[in-house]
């Protein structure tokens, strides 16, 4: 067994929250993980990425080569999109479809739906109306580990276990909506 996961999306989005819950759900399930530093800025509102790499044996390097990568979990579109390159022939892409407009040249967003609209194993998803409706829009990236989890070979009750130690110290009510988005988020990947 092995995933090669590359997070992407904006400083303030949470993908620190994935991939901690990833590589806790990870060491969990007895499996061996990696994760580069993230690159990009670490404040609200600069482009962040990283390498995430689980596996049932020893991993070597921290780092995905180009055209590897099984996963591309986002939380922008356009982030989404930036990291295609790391994607093998057959790697999914999981984005949330709205967009975090933080530069003067974003993209046309019609442009950026056509061309996510193209890959051939993508889940697209508006997790920020999801997060929102479930009563918390800062929740948008457990919607989108949530659409992910089909994809990243690790147990979901697991996954859930890993949300609901994450944010136990935030209080129950936090947990409980957090493992909402996460289960929305996975039910709407398990109707594509």
């Amino acid at each position: 067994m092995k995933t090669d996961i590359i997070l992407a999306g904006v400083g303030g989005q949470g993908i620190l929250s994935i991939a901690n819950i990833i590589g806790y759900a990870a060491i969990k399930n007895g499996l061996n993980l990696k994760q580069a530093e993230v690159h990009g800025m670490s404040q609200r509102g600069g482009d962040v990425q990283s390498h995430f790499r689980l596996a049932d044996h020893e991993i070597a390097s921290d780092l995905i080569p180009m055209g590897k990568a099984d996963l591309i979990i986002s939380v922008e579109p356009m982030e989404a999109l930036r990291y295609l390159p790391w994607l093998n022939n057959e790697g999914w892409v999981i984005t949330n479809d709205q967009p975090f407009i933080n530069i003067p040249n974003y993209p046309d967003q019609a442009k950026l739906a056509d061309t996510l609209n193209k890959l051939p194993r993508k889940v697209v998803i508006d997790a920020d109306r999801i997060a929102t409706d479930l009563g918390s829009a800062r929740s948008a990236n457990m919607v989108i580990l949530g659409a992910a989890s089909p994809y990243i070979q690790l147990d979901f009750a697991t996954i859930e276990n890993a949300v609901a130690e994450v944010f136990a110290r935030k209080g129950e009510a936090v947990v409980e909506t957090n493992l909402a988005c996460l289960r929305a988020g996975r039910a709407f990947a398990e109707k594509q």
